[in-house]
């Protein structure tokens, strides 16, 4: 069983949501292979911004009504973060947007303090897994990273099932800081027996804050299936559910895994 990705590493009109919108439509629109999921970076409509007040939608808005039309017209499942505000809060929001439609969310759980995002957005408390094919997809956003316990993997021994197949990062991770993305983005693959995917995106912020890109795919061995540098990029990729679980009843050390819940005030 395979399931195909197509990873769109680009470059951000700062705050310019039109802009964004117009671009990434002709990027999906070139899209020559058969693909089933397209992601976008982090804030894909806007960039990483810190005024939510100014530039937030509704989940009526128009970034999330051009998510729809996209996915619906080229078939694909859709997924990228944007700001979206509700009750009267504002979330930096990932919205899996499925071909007929429908939609799931995920609002990022860990917010970048040192660039000021917890004081302008609320931070998610539950994750979203995603199925697709038989496959599980766990969904996070850039600085979630960072945090290994809100990504660790979760087993079921008696029935011998694990919590997910593949983690996918969407991001605006700096150049200055690429290191330590290339290298989370291995160890989670590695610790977590998954497939990790990660997409960012290139080019300077409206902060003048250089991006590098790196986007990568990342096997559960840790080998690196893809990484692309500085240039914007459309890359697809087809991901064999086959080799994922021959590596893990290969080297079965989920097995000897942990068994933990996350407590925490929130869920």
């Amino acid at each position: 069983m395979s399931l195909t990705f197509t990873l769109i590493q680009t470059h951000l009109h700062w705050e310019v949501k039109l802009a964004n919108l117009m671009m990434l439509e002709e990027k999906i629109n070139s899209i020559q292979q058969k693909t089933e999921v397209v992601i976008l970076p982090e804030m894909f409509s806007t960039g990483f911004s810190m005024e939510p007040e100014r530039f937030a939608e509704t989940m009526d808005g128009p970034a999330v009504a051009w998510m729809k039309k996209m996915a619906i017209q080229h078939k694909i499942i859709l997924t990228g973060s944007l700001m979206i505000e509700e009750d009267k809060k504002y979330f930096n929001r990932l919205i899996w947007m499925l071909p007929n439609g429908n939609y799931g969310y995920y609002d990022k759980r860990h917010c970048f303090a040192y660039a000021g995002e917890d004081e302008h957005y609320t931070p998610g408390n539950k994750r979203l897994i995603a199925q697709v094919k038989g496959w599980k997809i766990n969904v996070q956003i850039c600085y979630d990273l960072r945090f290994p316990v809100w990504a660790r993997q979760s087993f079921d021994l008696a029935q011998d099932d694990k919590e997910y197949d593949v983690l996918l990062y969407v991001a605006n991770w700096p150049e200055r800081r690429n290191y330590a993305w290339k290298t989370l983005l291995t160890a989670r693959a590695i610790e977590n027996q998954s497939y990790v995917i990660g997409v960012n995106r290139v080019g300077n912020d409206g902060n003048n804050i250089y991006h590098s890109g790196d986007s990568m795919v990342v096997d559960p061995l840790g080998e690196i299936l893809y990484h692309k540098q500085h240039d914007e990029d459309i890359f697809t990729i087809t991901l064999e559910k086959q080799k994922l679980e021959d590596i893990r009843n290969k080297f079965p050390f989920w097995k000897d895994a942990d068994q933990f819940r996350i407590m925490n005030e929130d869920l």
